[in-house]
C-alpha cells in the first residue's frame, strides 16, 4: 500500500475516532443523565464530611454544604440563641456539639473554600435584598443564589407542594447532597428539566 494512502487512512480513522469522543462528551440524552451521563459530575461545592453534622442538622433538613455560606454566617446560624429560635424551630444544641458543629462550618465556609462556586457564595448579599438585615443569614438571600434563581418563576417552587420553599436544595438539584449544583442536573418536580 502506498504511503500517501496509508497516511490519509490514519487520518480518516483518527478524525473519526475523535468524532466518536466527540458524541460521548455531547451527548445530551436525558436518560445518560439520570444514570449520571458517561463522566460523573464534579462537585460544585465541597461535599459535607461531618458526621455529627449530617446527624444533627441533616435530621431536620438538607445537611447544607459549609461551602454555601461565609464563616461569619455560620457563626451566627450556631449562636446557643440562634439556634433556640432557628427559622421558627428549637435546634439547641449541647455546648459539644454546638462547638464541633460551628467549628466545622466556619473551617469549610465558603470564604475559605477552594471551589468557585462557594467563593461566589462569599460575596455578600445585595443589601436590597429582601429579608436582609432581619433574622439568621440564608442561603437562599446571598447574592449569588439571587443571581442563579433570578429566572426561576416563584409558582415551580414556592407554589410548587413537591418543592415549597427555595432552601429545599434537594428538591431540584438532583446532586444537592453531593454537592453537585450544575443546571443540567436540575430538574422541578412536576416540570421537568430546567433550562435557562
Amino acid at each position: 500500500m502506498p504511503t500517501s494512502t496509508r497516511i490519509l487512512m490514519m487520518i480518516a480513522a483518527a478524525l473519526l475516532s475523535l468524532g466518536a469522543v466527540g458524541l460521548a462528551l455531547g451527548d445530551d440524552d436525558e436518560d445518560d443523565e439520570a444514570r449520571g451521563g458517561w463522566l460523573r459530575p464534579r462537585a460544585d461545592v465541597a461535599p459535607v464530611t461531618n458526621e455529627t453534622y449530617v446527624r444533627e442538622c441533616g435530621s431536620c433538613h438538607m445537611a447544607y454544604q459549609p461551602g454555601l455560606l461565609p464563616g461569619d454566617a455560620w457563626i451566627l446560624i450556631m449562636q446557643p440563641t440562634s439556634l433556640a429560635a432557628h427559622f421558627g424551630d428549637d435546634a439547641s444544641l449541647s455546648e459539644d456539639l454546638r462547638a464541633e458543629i460551628a467549628s466545622y462550618l466556619k473551617a469549610n465556609s465558603a470564604d475559605r473554600a477552594g471551589r468557585s462556586r462557594s467563593r461566589a457564595f462569599a460575596v455578600a448579599a445585595r443589601p436590597d435584598a429582601a429579608g436582609q438585615g432581619t433574622g439568621l443569614p440564608r442561603i437562599t438571600r446571598t447574592r449569588y443564589f439571587l443571581h442563579e434563581h433570578d429566572e426561576i418563576p416563584p409558582r415551580l417552587v414556592i407554589g410548587n407542594p413537591d418543592v415549597g420553599s427555595f432552601s429545599q436544595c434537594d428538591s431540584c438539584h438532583r446532586g444537592a447532597a453531593d454537592g453537585v449544583y450544575n443546571e443540567k442536573q436540575v430538574s422541578v418536580p412536576g416540570h421537568g428539566r430546567w433550562e435557562d
